[in-house]
């Protein structure tokens, strides 16, 4: 009898294990796409796949410390960056659940020291990325912030206390911002009385069996099994890169492989009692005007090729992570990597094509021929083209020794061969220039598959007037830092204490585009004819004033 419950349980398993599995050409197929990550000296990473909650696929991948030559493990930890954002949202979210607070509520209910911006700013637009707060590192950029500095969240708090604007009415947008992240991770230690990193393995991580998970709020704590994080290639060489920026909330959370597989299942095979708080999670509202929006609270749900997902990536230093599921087929991928050209999000699409038994997509080049054509006939384009959704960049196409060569401000030349009177081409670059009829003034530039529409404007040069007007210096008084703008050789430059000299390059009248440096466009203010000051723009930040002294 004994041995027939054993015979028994083991047949039910069978179907269970056999549905768990996957076959000997998909586990190559998907081993393959990391092998290069075990060349000698080269960091990796970690990648787990599970199919019905049983991991079918554990493997790590090169070096955790190209220093002393140790390997990853699939225990390895990893800095997992933006992934973390979900993590920082179920603890928003458990706090509403348990009354502690609304997503619905003013931000401004638990942190009144931040300014009144005229629009009420919720829980629920900082999670949703919708809020209009201007982003941590874009803001301390401009204050002359570099890269590799430390930046914790009281760092962010006294910014933010000082800001005036922003960079759009609360829910009328999707722009990225770690800031609506960090500022929950504060709200949620005001609330509790105990700090995010002890709150959140209390109440999130030790009850949900994440139990190699934890909020890293410490720079210099000694962490074992630990990776390294490094930047660049196999073929140019890798460096050690920055594994840690003080602030939590928005990330720097370390975990492992199996801990993310099991945590992306609980989307929708839920925990007993966490059934309300992972389906809040995937709560996705619409803007302001109605429109559908994809970010829900920390991961985006959308489609990939006609498959739901649930993801989210991260980036930090040189550490990489992607952590996936697909609900409708009970499967989840997670790759953790410490190097920065690991490309895991390629690697996601192509392991989902194995597993899901998807058509890789074809590449699709362009293959112009190249004729020749009276230059007469289209030299009524040449000119400058303000771009369409591109309003920190132009595009020039001109001729120059009977070559023809389109440019974005700021880039390099691109030589472009004519295919017809009406298209330009570079096969190798992906640039299609579709000429329009000449009185419309209009061109249609394709580029990588992208298409965006330039209006002809009037190249702009700034005399020396022009240069003298601006000359001077600007301060912010939000960010209580100076620039200073100057004119050499006909060109205009700025300067940074902590950023040093930059060049300033004109893109239309009263409007300038810095080279390098933080500042992506400057837009000139005048009261009359006198300059009182700009407004300056990157990437999340949008509009920012500096007056001039």
């Amino acid at each position: 009898m004994k041995h027939l419950v054993s015979l028994t349980i083991l047949l039910l398993l069978l179907p269970l294990c056999s549905t768990a599995q996957l076959h000997d050409e998909k586990i190559k197929a998907i081993d393959s796409l990391f092998l290069e990550w075990n060349s000698p000296n080269h960091p990796g990473g970690t990648v787990g796949i599970a199919v019905k909650g049983v991991p079918v696929f554990k493997k790590a991948y090169g070096l955790a410390s190209l220093e002393y030559l140790v390997p990853n493990t699939y225990g390895t930890l990893f800095n997992i960056a933006s992934v973390s954002k979900q993590f920082t949202a179920m603890g928003i979210v458990k706090l509403h659940l348990d009354g502690k607070l609304s997503i619905d509520d003013d931000i401004r209910k638990y942190l009144p020291e931040m300014p009144d911006f005229g629009h009420k700013i919720t829980f629920r637009h900082m999670l949703h990325h919708t809020s209009g707060l201007r982003s941590l590192h874009a803001l301390l950029s401009l204050a002359g912030w570099r890269g590799d500095d430390m930046k914790n969240n009281d760092d962010l708090l006294r910014f933010m206390k000082k800001q005036q604007d922003l960079n759009f009415e609360p829910g009328s947008e999707y722009m990225y911002c770690n800031t609506g992240y960090i500022l929950s991770a504060i709200i949620i230690e005001k609330i509790t009385g105990k700090s995010f990193a002890e709150w959140m393995k209390k109440e999130v991580f030790v009850p949900l069996g994440l139990y190699d998970t934890y909020v890293e709020d410490k720079y210099n704590r000694i962490a074992h099994n630990y990776a390294t994080s490094y930047d660049g290639s196999y073929k140019n060489g890798f460096v050690r890169e920055i594994e840690y920026w003080a602030y939590t909330g928005s990330g720097n959370i370390h975990s492992t492989a199996a801990d993310l597989l099991k945590w992306m299942r609980y989307y929708y095979d839920h925990p007993e009692g966490w059934e309300e708080a992972f389906t809040m999670m995937l709560t996705l509202d619409p803007f302001n005007n109605g429109k559908p929006h994809k970010y829900a609270f920390g991961v985006r749900i959308d489609d990939y090729k006609d498959e739901k997902k649930i993801s989210h990536s991260g980036s930090i230093g040189g550490f990489r992570s992607y952590a996936c599921t697909y609900p409708e087929h009970e499967t989840e991928i997670v790759i953790l990597t410490n190097f920065s050209s690991s490309g895991v999000g390629e690697k996601v699409n192509a392991i989902s094509d194995i597993l899901l038994d998807k058509p890789e997509e074809e590449k699709t080049e362009m293959d112009y021929e190249a004729v020749e054509v009276d230059i007469s006939s289209i030299e009524n384009f040449f000119g400058r083209y303000e771009i369409e959704t591109l309003d920190t960049r132009m595009f020039d196409l001109c001729l120059e020794s009977d070559t023809i060569y389109g440019i974005y401000t700021g880039g390099r030349k691109t030589m472009l061969q004519v295919a017809s009177d009406s298209i330009l081409f570079n096969n190798k670059s992906g640039i299609k220039i579709t000429l329009v009829e000449a009185d419309t003034k209009q061109i249609i530039i394709t580029d990588d598959g992208e298409k965006r529409k330039g209006t002809k404007s009037i190249k702009f040069v700034p005399t020396e007037k022009d240069l003298a007007e601006i000359t001077g210096k600007y301060w912010s008084p939000e960010l209580e830092t100076q620039y200073r703008f100057y004119p050499r050789d006909d060109k205009l430059y700025g300067y940074h204490t902590r950023h040093g000299e930059f060049e300033v390059m004109s893109l239309k009248k009263d409007v300038y585009i810095p080279k390098t440096g933080p500042i992506d466009k400057i837009d000139i203010i005048r009261k009359g004819r006198k300059v009182t000051g700009m407004k300056v723009t990157n990437s999340r930040v949008r509009d920012l004033l500096l007056e001039k002294l």
